[in-house]
């Protein structure tokens, strides 16, 4: 691996954190951007593995970073095959090419691979037990990738909000101003995630190891990288409702009264204490960048 001038092959810049990773990579390497259609970067069919095979070789990276996924969960329980070759397949291909390259390969995970049975933040190394498609096809992301002789390492996240795409902050955003009253699930626990705290947890990380502070080939596994703290879907619109300024009447309902394609486990915390302790990266609250994100957004749009 070049320490000079590192190359970073980015894949998937068009979604909500590879959007922002290419603003948090740039500063540390050169960063080749692609996006599955070319809306953003340059066009890289993950669905085409001689297409991909191509494009590691001509950027021959330092690092692989893949934040490319099939992450419609509802979709996902009618689209197996696409879900099975974005979320496992692909991963897999990129980790095997990271490996021939000697390239570091940075992945990204859910909290869906966990039922949501617990009563504690989750671990790394707790028992995954995924309710559905989405949740089945990353987990099996993660053992195909670490299966590879690849130095990588998947990075669990959740509840995954931010300015750019769609999400959850976006949609409630939109519903404020379309509607007088509004429902919301109550009885799910998770912890908001700012796409921007991921990409710029993952820019440090990738500082660590091109500094030689840490070694990658001692580091592969899995990591939870999350904002700190817990709250309901409920409890995320309200606050978002709160910095929004916006007026509508919110309501708490359970989950049974919004039924979906896709079963959501109940609680999917996750316990961040080996990303503090590996990197010591101290994750903030979630409300606290929630305001951060909410500042943005009024100051962009």
């Amino acid at each position: 691996m070049s320490t000079s001038h590192p190359k970073i092959l980015l894949i998937g810049c068009d979604g909500q954190v590879g959007w922002e990773l290419q603003r948090s990579l740039a500063v540390l390497a050169d960063v080749t951007a692609t996006s599955l259609c070319g809306s953003y970067g340059y066009a890289l069919d993950l669905l085409n593995p001689d297409a991909v095979d191509k494009a590691v070789a001509e950027v021959g990276p330092d690092y692989i970073v893949n934040a490319a996924a099939h992450t419609a969960v509802d979709k996902a329980e009618s689209e197996i095959e696409l879900s099975e070759k974005l979320n496992a397949e692909a991963p897999a291909q990129l980790a095997r090419l990271a490996a021939e390259h000697n390239a570091v390969f940075i992945h990204y995970s859910t909290d869906f691979v966990f039922d949501g049975e617990s009563e504690r933040p989750y671990r790394e190394e707790d028992q995954t037990a995924p309710l559905g498609v989405y949740g089945a096809t990353k987990l099996e992301g993660e053992l195909r990738v670490l299966e590879t002789e690849a130095a990588a390492m998947v990075f669990r996240t959740s509840w995954v909000y931010g300015n750019h795409g769609h999400n959850f902050m976006k949609t409630m955003l939109r519903l404020f101003r379309e509607r007088d009253e509004l429902k919301v699930v109550d009885d799910q626990i998770g912890a908001p995630t700012w796409s921007r705290m991921i990409a710029e947890a993952t820019a440090q990380v990738i500082g660590q190891l091109q500094s030689g502070v840490k070694h990658a080939e001692e580091l592969k596994g899995v990591y939870h990288l999350t904002n700190s703290g817990e709250t309901s879907w409920y409890g995320f619109a309200r606050e978002i409702l709160e910095l929004s300024g916006e007026s509508c009447s919110l309501l708490p309902i359970a989950t049974h009264e919004y039924p979906t394609p896709a079963r959501r486990p109940a609680y999917s915390v996750l316990d961040n204490s080996k990303l503090n302790q590996v990197f010591s990266l101290t994750m903030p609250d979630w409300s606290s960048t929630l305001n951060r994100c909410m500042e943005d957004e009024k100051s962009t749009s």
